[in-house]
């Protein structure tokens, strides 16, 4: 049986900022971000399993994802938990805002590596994880492939 590649997109807002940075992209802002999971594995042939021709039941991939990435990071507002804007964190936090803090610069770049992990760490081991695109914008995105890795 052949490896199919299947794909999941989701979207979520999620408020940023990057310290240190030298543009705009200094100030907290936000972005739409579109997320695409593309997952490969083989279709499963068991014509008893009530996925029989799946590789993955879609809505077993939405579930996975919306834990670990869409549930967390929509309309959050995430910082380096070594930014200067520490002091913003807290207060935004003590005034009921969801912040969250990460070990790394909340770039498009960073923020896939992440994901790829989270997402890996939840898959079924027949289920390999092909790909992420995160994209920020429009015309900005970044991805994420298993076999650079």
């Amino acid at each position: 049986m052949s490896n199919i590649r299947i794909t999941k997109q989701f979207s979520f807002e999620t408020g940023h900022a990057l310290y240190g940075y030298d543009g705009k992209c200094k100030n907290v802002h936000g972005h739409s971000y579109k997320l695409s999971v593309t997952v490969i594995g083989k279709p499963i042939t068991d014509n008893s399993n009530v996925k029989f021709g799946m590789v993955i039941d879609f809505s077993d991939l939405k579930k996975i994802v919306k834990e670990e990435i869409v549930d967390i990071f929509d309309h959050a507002t995430v910082f380096n938990q070594n930014t200067p804007h520490i002091e913003l964190a807290n207060e935004l936090k003590n005034r009921g805002h969801h912040v969250i803090l990460v070990e790394y610069q909340p770039t498009s770049e960073n923020m896939v590596i992440d994901f790829a992990k989270k997402i890996k760490d939840r898959l079924p081991k027949e289920i390999l994880l092909h790909s992420l695109k995160l994209q920020e914008t429009e015309t900005s995105f970044a991805e994420w492939y298993a076999s650079d890795n």
